[in-house]
């Protein structure tokens, strides 16, 4: 997900290779792929769309009218939602892309860009971000009520979305419309005559998309887990179960992707130079990147509905509408409710954390 390489999604449902290099003839891809790519993916663009902006769209409802953002976790899941539905803005665009051609013209391939990469990244980085914030609350309880300010988690949010953006600008500077076999496409336009730029963006796709989060992932979850050895709640297998959610989950949605992008890369250097085996990566890259969108759908569910507190929320607020549907005449009272404690202790509500 660096320049319209990293995720085969964006630049690449036309060419077999991410970057088009006008001395170099792609090979012709198969009636599957081509099948696939027309009548599958818009299909699946635009589930992944829909539930992604119900579910994002609920965790923000929640969050900015019921919930002040008090903690870090709140902002971090203000943030994740934010980024997730970022994530998703450019699929209704490839849908259509996937049936036809680029018809958006050049500004639009540029900025779709922009936005797809700067959400990927976004939304990777909170997700990591929120695997600190756990690590502080449940290990470091005694710091955790001076470090996971609400301030805090707004400062590291700014530099976070300032490092997704400046690590999206390679993919608005080499993105652009081209017509190419007669369709309009958009794709990554490189330097004639080096692969540097194509392959250092799919490097640092894998560094950034997944190695660095998921050994932080680990790293984090770990030493979460040895802290609840200590613990004897009934909490404490619920939080341990959750743990393992979250660090597998993460792992069978990206892993696969990031492998296929690598071997993708190798393709970039002619270590594989096989035109059937360009074929298979690039319908890999498609299938896993579409699998790797899913988690965006999933995020609300793992990071927020699973919470005790979010839950307490959403339900206030259900209730609340429930009242005010049934009983239009008496509103304004409907909406109050009993509030949530907005600290939990590390030990004994760790369920309640994670």
């Amino acid at each position: 997900m660096s320049e319209m390489n990293p995720t085969s999604q964006f630049i690449r449902t036309t060419e077999y290779d991410y970057g088009y290099d006008e001395n170099t003839a792609p090979c012709n891809e198969g009636n599957s792929f081509r099948r696939f790519k027309s009548l599958l993916l818009p299909i699946l663009y635009c589930l992944v769309f829909v539930f992604c902006l119900l579910g994002n769209s609920l965790v923000l409802w929640v969050l900015l009218t019921r919930k002040k953002l008090m903690t870090m976790t709140d902002v971090c899941l203000l943030n994740l939602a934010a980024s997730d539905l970022l994530f998703v803005v450019p699929l209704p665009f490839q849908a259509h892309y996937a049936s036809e051609q680029w018809v958006f013209g050049n500004a639009m391939c540029k900025i779709m860009a922009g936005i797809y990469y700067t959400g990927f990244y976004s939304s990777i980085f909170f997700i990591t971000l929120m695997s600190i914030d756990r690590y502080i609350a449940i290990v470091h309880a005694v710091y955790a009520v001076k470090i996971r300010t609400a301030s805090c988690g707004i400062i590291i949010s700014l530099v976070l979305w300032l490092v997704a953006g400046l690590a999206s600008v390679p993919n608005i500077v080499f993105n652009q419309q081209l017509e190419i076999e007669q369709s309009m496409q958009c794709v990554p336009t490189y330097p004639p005559g080096s692969n540097t730029w194509k392959v250092a963006s799919q490097f640092a796709a894998n560094i950034l998309g997944l190695l660095i989060p998921l050994s932080i992932l680990i790293c984090c979850y770990a030493q979460i887990l040895k802290n609840l050895q200590k613990c004897k709640n009934r909490n404490k297998i619920k939080a341990i179960k959750m743990i393992f959610i979250i660090v597998i989950v993460f792992f069978l949605f990206w892993t696969p992707f990031n492998v296929v992008l690598f071997l993708d890369t190798l393709q970039s250097l002619h270590i594989i130079n096989d035109c059937q085996a360009s074929n298979r990566i690039a319908l890999a890259l498609q299938l896993t990147e579409t699998i790797s969108f899913i988690h965006c759908c999933l995020n609300p569910v793992i990071y927020a509905f699973a919470g005790v507190m979010f839950k307490a929320h959403l339900k206030g607020l259900l209730q609340s509408c429930v009242r005010v549907l049934w009983s239009p005449t008496r509103g304004s009272g409907a909406t109050q409710s009993s509030s949530v404690p907005s600290q939990l202790s590390a030990c004994s509500d760790s369920a309640g954390v994670l």
